[in-house]
């Protein structure tokens, strides 16, 4: 097996969302990586037609690396739900409809865990995944994933954060993603212990290969 590609120089983080770019922003500082979003470069964005979290981030990496001629880092990253088979999965964003609405996507979350009968917290499992990919203008890529289960609560508590973060408590903690500081949901620990959110944990497997 060949070994990463270490990054340097600037990078596209490709992506329009602006809260995840502040949170890739805020994970990249430490490592002196001069970070420009798609969106500043005036870029478009590709229609994610993949069918896993990876095959979308890989996409959207790819365009940017293309169209800039830059290497580029693509998050794709969304909710699942056991009681709902793993919805909204892929099609988190797509839930809050064209006004990026995340207080309509929780409702209907709840809405539809609710019918299936799931009203226990052992019956409102969920997980967060992030699927992380660089694409090299030469169509090199390095991928990376992480994941962070909790369950479901309503209502949503807290303000911080963005999309489902109110709605969703992290296994062995008392606040939602919501409710808790930037540092605290995606900090990444001195001890190099293991990182609280599903993004911070794909960072950390990132920086291990191609910043560190």
């Amino acid at each position: 097996m060949s070994a990463h590609r270490r990054l340097n120089g600037r990078l596209i983080i490709a992506t329009h969302n602006g809260g995840k770019l502040r949170e890739m922003r805020e994970l990249m500082a430490p490592y002196g990586i001069d970070c420009v979003s798609a969106g500043e470069l005036g870029l478009p964005e590709p229609d994610e037609t993949g069918v896993t979290f990876m095959e979308n981030a890989l996409i959207k990496a790819r365009a940017a690396a293309m169209a800039a001629n830059l290497p580029a880092l693509a998050d794709d990253s969304g909710l699942c739900v056991a009681a709902l088979d793993g919805a909204p999965g892929i099609y988190s964003a797509r839930w809050a409809g064209e006004s990026k609405d995340f207080t309509v996507a929780m409702a209907l979350v709840e809405e539809q865990v609710k019918a299936k009968g799931a009203v226990t917290a052992d019956q409102r499992g969920a997980w967060f995944i992030s699927a992380l990919a660089i694409v090299w203008p030469d169509d090199h890529s390095e991928e990376f994933e992480g994941r962070i289960d909790g369950v479901l609560v309503d209502p949503p508590r807290g303000t911080a954060g963005f999309g489902y973060d109110p709605c969703f408590l992290p296994e062995g903690h008392a606040r939602t993603f919501g409710e808790m500081t930037s540092e605290e949901k995606h900090g990444l620990p001195e001890d190099g212990s293991l990182a609280l959110s599903h993004r911070a944990r794909a960072f950390q497997m990132l920086a291990k290969a191609c910043l560190d």
